[in-house]
């Protein structure tokens, strides 16, 4: 495979994993991964798992075998530091959000890069994402974005509906007024 030696067929077998299991994810996020003690790495993989997520130890030269050429160029820079990357199918906001309070709490690790919609995302692209309310509370915010036009046009019929039924009382008890007989007066 290259100068170093990979064409070894247990390097063979663990790049051609490594490659399936990017390919497989929804999300990958290449971490440098210095000072990150054992016991931090099971924690974070405990709360990563609950979301779906996972976090491996790669070699470098695995990881630039397994990528492809555009991806090996677009993250280059990042995989000069011992890299872990963390591969998930689930909500990307959600494992950023669990990954930077365990970086804030453990002061451990660095977020590289990532990858996400086929789109290669910065660290300051990351930190935007933490950022962001959580997945239900932007399905809600959504939901209230596309409920609210169809709340006011269901008041503004609600509305003439009401006038109209006014006018019909009004129409009404003008004629029970005219049909009850009218006083008749001594002049």
């Amino acid at each position: 495979m290259d100068a170093k030696g990979s064409s070894r067929p247990e390097k063979q077998a663990i790049v051609s994993e490594l490659r399936a299991c990017l390919a497989e994810a929804a999300f990958v996020l290449l971490l440098d991964y210095r000072g990150l003690k054992v016991r931090q790495g099971e924690e974070l993989r405990r709360k990563l798992a609950k979301l779906g997520a996972r976090l491996q130890i790669v070699k470098n030269d695995f990881l630039k075998l397994a990528l492809s050429e555009t991806r090996r160029a677009q993250v280059a820079d990042a995989l000069s530091t011992p890299t872990a990357i963390i591969v998930g199918g689930g909500d990307l906001v959600a494992t950023a959000k669990v990954l930077a309070g365990f970086q804030q709490e453990q002061r451990v690790l660095a977020i590289q890069r990532g990858f996400w919609d086929g789109q290669v995302l910065s660290s300051t692209d990351l930190e935007a994402l933490v950022k962001l309310p959580a997945r239900p509370v932007l399905l809600s915010m959504l939901l209230g974005t596309m409920a609210a036009p169809m709340s006011r046009l269901a008041m503004v019929f609600n509305q003439k509906v009401a006038s109209l039924v006014y006018v019909l009382k009004a129409v009404q008890e003008k004629k029970a007024g005219q049909d009850k007989p009218q006083p008749k007066s001594d002049g």
